[in-house]
This record gives structure tokens, sequence and C-alpha cells, in this order.
């Protein structure tokens, strides 16, 4: 596997990326994928395992993978309010701009212009939103969607009560309650005006591709998950809801950990099969 360092002309500047290129013969029908990794939206570059070991893991298979490092905004205080206003500093839609067009040379470039988009946590938010955006501006979109442990709506939807019974006594371990996700939410939007706009889950995803939404077992955030794939699949969207089991939020950060690989061969594994149908 070769790796290199690009920067992709985006209409906010140069966006940095890593190209992932398989050393053998890609599989046939792989189509390239895009990466986006997480950290609250604030936090996170190429260097860290949700970025690097996933798309190292990914193109061992024979994938090339194209990893993203998104403009990010800036960090913020879990404990204290959000300052009132727009604040200065990215905020949405920058980091959705910046996927969309890393996506679009991706796609020029690719042999026969199917490209997949996906990403992990604030990553699946961007890359569901550049799909989103993809489609309306009436521009060809990604093949396939993979979105793990995801983040999709402005205010966190209640835990189903098997969701709530698999939290139950997990506090400890660093669970986002919903006032942390309002934090984080309104300091990626940026103020409350457009905190519905800067999040897919809610809205109309007709038309967006077969997707497979993977979730961590015992992850506040899966009630996101779980209520964005039932969107996907009542707008006629063809989806697979998966949830890996024992795990918690950011598996794919800790590669050292059996979940990680669970997580990996469930992305490829689904890729590999639903490559065999035409989208």
């Amino acid at each position: 596997m070769n790796t290199e360092d690009i920067a992709v002309p985006g209409r906010h500047g140069m966006v940095p990326a890593r190209r992932y290129a398989p050393s053998g013969e890609s599989p046939d029908r792989a189509a390239p994928l895009v990466w986006l990794h997480g950290g609250a939206f604030a936090w996170g570059d190429l260097d860290m395992a949700e970025a690097h070991a996933v798309a190292a893991a990914v193109a061992g298979t024979g994938r090339e993978v194209v990893s993203v490092d998104y403009r990010r905004v800036p960090a913020f205080s879990w404990v204290r309010k959000p300052a009132p206003g727009r604040p200065a500093g990215v905020r949405f839609p920058v980091p959705v701009d910046d996927v969309v067009d890393v996506f679009a040379r991706v796609r020029e470039r690719s042999v026969d212009g199917r490209v997949v988009l996906g990403g992990a946590s604030a990553g699946a938010c961007l890359a569901a939103s550049a799909a989103v955006r993809l489609r309306d501006e009436g521009r060809a979109g990604p093949d396939r969607l993979v979105l793990a442990y995801g983040t999709f709506h402005a205010a966190l939807p209640a835990p189903s009560a098997r969701l709530a019974s698999r939290l139950r006594g997990w506090h400890r371990w660093g669970q986002l309650t919903p006032g942390a996700v309002d934090k984080m939410n309104r300091n990626y939007a940026g103020s409350p005006e457009v905190l519905r706009e800067a999040f897919p889950g809610g809205g109309e995803p007709a038309g967006l591709p077969p997707t497979l939404v993977l979730d961590a077992d015992r992850d506040s955030l899966r009630a996101s998950g779980e209520a964005f794939a039932a969107e996907l699949a009542a707008a006629g969207v063809e989806v697979q809801h998966r949830i890996v089991p024992g795990t918690r939020h950011g598996f794919l950060n800790r590669p050292e950990r059996p979940p990680f690989r669970l997580g990996i061969d469930a992305v490829t594994g689904w890729l590999a099969e639903s490559e065999l149908r035409p989208a």
C-alpha cells in the first residue's frame, strides 16, 4: 500500500487529504472511498486512528481511500454554555463545502465515476450532509454511503427502551448526554438559526444512495443512527443498519481492540456485497 499527502483545491482554499493506494489490483467494481474522521467537528486530523488506521485497513482490501482533513470549527468547552450570536471562526457549512469539493475531485478522476462516501461520528454527519447537498444541487453524488456511529439530528433523539437498557450503568464511560450533544451541535452550526439546516436528520432523505448505518452497541448517539436509518428506510432508500455488539462510541479510533476489526469487516463486507448489485 502506498500513501500520498495531497492538497485538493476547494472554495475555501486547499483541503489537505491523504490518498491510500492499494499495492495490488483492486477487486472488480471496487469504487474508491472518500473517508471523514470524527472529533465533534472541532478535533481530529489525518493521523488519528479513526482516519489513518481505518483508511489503511480498507485500502488493505484493495480499495483506494482518500482521507479528508476538512476544516474544523473552533474547540469548545463541554461545560460552559455556548456564546450567544454567531461566534467567529469556521462554522457550518464550511466543513461540508470541503467534503463536497474533495468528493467532486475524486469523482472526476474515478475510472467509472463511482465513489463511496463515508465517515465516523461527526464525519458521518458531514458525509450524509454532503450527499444531501449534491442531490439538491442536481450533481452526481456518492454511489454508496457508509455512516459509522454518527450524529445526524440537531437534537439527540430519545433512546429506545432497548438502547436505554444498554446504556444503563455506562455513563461513567463518557457517554454523550443530550446537553453535551447540544453544545457540540450549536458550536458546529454557529447559531440557533441554522441549527436545523446543519443536520441531515429529520429532513427529506429520498434519493440518497444505498447506505450502511453502523452503530456502537452502548452509545447514546446510537439513538440518532437508529432514527436516521428509519428515516432512510421510510423514504425508500436501501439501508442496512448494523450494531457492533458490546462496543461504545469511537471503536474505529481504537485499532488495538477487537471491535475495530469487526467494524472494518462490516464496512468492507457490505461494500463488496452491495457493489455486486446496481445502485
